[in-house]
């Protein structure tokens, strides 16, 4: 079962507000804190599973490449059972996983890039990145599905 991190937030015409609580008598929702971007679009049927699942392979070589900030050094193992990178050392698998998500932005193109990499790899709404490129509002969906679509492809994820 996936995880759930429910909390109350603020109800605004672009959605849930990120930080802010309901104030007594104002529209409320109830998000899941847990779940990516990526994840609420295909759960509520915005996206297809075959891009949903490109978009976690794009997510999943980004996560392996260590390519996220951290604020201390990670002492974990990183086990890796089966897959392409079967046999190699964890800095081989490092290495590989950094070159396919690279490769991955590459097939994208430049222009969907931005907004791939905002919602799939650093979790923000579709909302947000849109605000961050100074792009029109609901015009994000459209662009994410055309660079996931590149990404599937690229990563030849069955089904379309």
């Amino acid at each position: 079962m996936p995880k759930r991190l429910l909390a109350e937030r603020k109800l605004t015409s672009e959605g849930p507000c990120r930080n802010a609580r309901p104030r007594a008598g104002g529209r409320s929702v109830t998000v899941n804190l847990a779940e990516s971007p990526l994840a609420w679009l295909h759960a509520r049927g915005h996206l297809e599973t075959r891009l949903f699942q490109a978009g976690e392979l794009l997510r999943g070589d980004y996560e392996r490449a260590g390519l996220a900030p951290s604020v201390t050094m990670r002492w974990d193992p990183v086990r890796i059972k089966g897959g392409p990178d079967q046999g190699l050392s964890p800095t081989e698998r490092r290495l590989a996983a950094k070159g396919r998500f690279e490769e991955a932005l590459a097939a994208a193109g430049s222009g969907l890039a931005d907004v791939l990499w905002r919602v799939v790899c650093a979790c923000e709404s579709l909302p947000a990145a849109e605000r961050a490129l100074a792009w029109p509002a609901r015009s994000g969906k459209l662009v994410l599905r055309l660079a996931l679509e590149r990404v599937a492809a690229f990563y030849r994820v069955p089904g379309g």
